[in-house]
């Protein structure tokens, strides 16, 4: 997207001269409204940088422990409870570890939605100025 802006530009500033009588100077009636572009579109991003690192956990204070009397409870106090006791705090940690990740997941998502946006932008201003630049040309192909 950004060698597209850099192209049109170029290709601006070449029909610009093309417009120019004997191509030394603009002729009032011939002089044509310049693309404006948002500031936003264009600014210098982080787009195409690299990345050393990856994104920060999001930590949550109700991921905590278990209950404090345990999952299960205990009756017969048993060899099969404790296991039972063990499993469920397995259960819980794994579920507490998804939760994790689709919080990371949920802030990742964010973030290409964010760069998703900024393309859609791009996209629609290079949309426009390849319509604006084509225009200009049609209408020199017209007078030639």
């Amino acid at each position: 997207m950004d060698q597209i802006n850099a192209d049109m530009k170029e290709a601006e500033s070449n029909l610009a001269g093309m417009e120019k009588c004997c191509g030394l100077c603009v002729l009032p009636c011939n002089k044509s409204s310049q693309f404006k572009e948002d500031e936003g579109t264009w600014k210098g991003n982080d787009d195409g940088k690299i990345v050393n690192n990856q994104p920060t956990r999001v930590m949550d204070d109700r991921n905590g422990i278990g209950p404090a009397g345990g999952y299960i409870a205990k009756i017969s106090k048993d060899a099969r409870e404790g296991e039972m006791e063990e499993n469920m705090t397995q259960v819980s940690t794994m579920i507490g570890n998804l939760r994790n990740m689709a919080i990371d997941m949920g802030s990742e998502i964010e973030n290409q939605n964010r760069q998703l946006d900024r393309i859609n932008a791009k996209g629609e201003s290079n949309e426009n100025r390849i319509g604006v630049a084509n225009q200009r040309a049609g209408q020199l192909l017209k007078k030639a």
